[in-house]
């Protein structure tokens, strides 16, 4: 668990709050959040997977994975119709059903983060495939393995993924979704390099074995565990005190589990 921020309680408080007001319609992790695990994938990656991921953005404006890590979210700006039939590939519901995910309950026509994660590596890793597929893939996947790794992303249908839970600091209003997507993250105190460093220091977890539907279960027990939502409206700084080593650890797995998807799809 890191340390808290030299901020003062107060400083701390009012960050979080200007976050949680200024946060856009819920996107996981939000811009900085994604960029993370997309440069902590970079550190796993083999030679072979960095070069052939390299040659597939050589066009894009960021040609990195850091650099097209949000381009799924903006997509409902930049191709509103693509946006529109991949909305729903960035979560899957499934805290009402304990945790446990089922295909043909959950991901209806492969319409889930699950399902998305699947099919968008196996674009990526044919080599048959049309470049342009092969690039959008490689965007998607980048982004999708970030999103299964945020909690609210395998939550509560009923809520939206925490989209309609109010909370409230000082006076002043936002959902649950927007707090975990950025808030728990500005509340730290780090710019970009310095949440790199801590998440660098922080240890593999998982083994070879787990996929995108463990990913997901995993998170969704996230949600379902004592505390994870408020036990009221109002809440203060500790929460995201108490919080903040949770979303920390799931972003160190995102980055790891990217790499993997990353390394087989791309001969790694």
């Amino acid at each position: 668990m890191h340390s808290r921020s030299l901020l003062s309680p107060l400083a701390r408080a009012a960050l979080l709050l200007a976050l949680l007001l200024a946060t856009a319609p819920a996107m996981a992790w939000g811009r900085l959040g994604h960029r993370l695990v997309a440069q902590l994938a970079w550190d796993g990656m083999t030679p072979a997977a960095r070069a052939a991921a390299l040659d597939l953005l050589q066009d894009e404006p960021d040609p990195s994975l850091a650099g097209v890590a949000n381009w799924a979210d903006e997509l409902r700006a930049n191709d509103p119709g693509l946006g529109r039939r991949s909305a729903s590939w960035h979560y899957v519901n499934l805290a009402e059903d304990g945790c446990h995910y089922d295909v043909a309950r959950d991901c209806p026509r492969g319409n889930c983060v699950v399902a998305a994660i699947e099919a968008q590596a196996a674009i990526l890793a044919d080599p048959a495939r049309p470049r342009e597929d092969r690039v959008k893939a490689l965007k998607f996947v980048v982004h999708f393995v970030g999103d299964v790794h945020q909690p609210l992303h395998a939550g509560f249908a009923h809520d939206k993924g925490g989209n309609t839970v109010q909370v409230n600091l000082d006076g002043r209003g936002s959902n649950l979704h927007a707090l975990w997507d950025s808030g728990l993250l500005e509340q730290a105190g780090r710019d970009e390099a310095q949440w790199l460093e801590h998440l660098r220091g922080l240890p593999l977890r998982q083994g070879a074995g787990l996929g995108p539907s463990d990913w997901a279960e995993a998170s969704c027990r996230i949600v379902r565990s004592p505390g994870f939502y408020p036990g009221r409206a109002k809440i203060d700084e500790e929460y995201g005190l108490q919080w903040s080593a949770t979303a920390s650890r799931q972003l160190r797995l995102g980055g790891e589990h990217l790499a993997r998807v990353l390394n087989g799809a791309l001969g790694g």
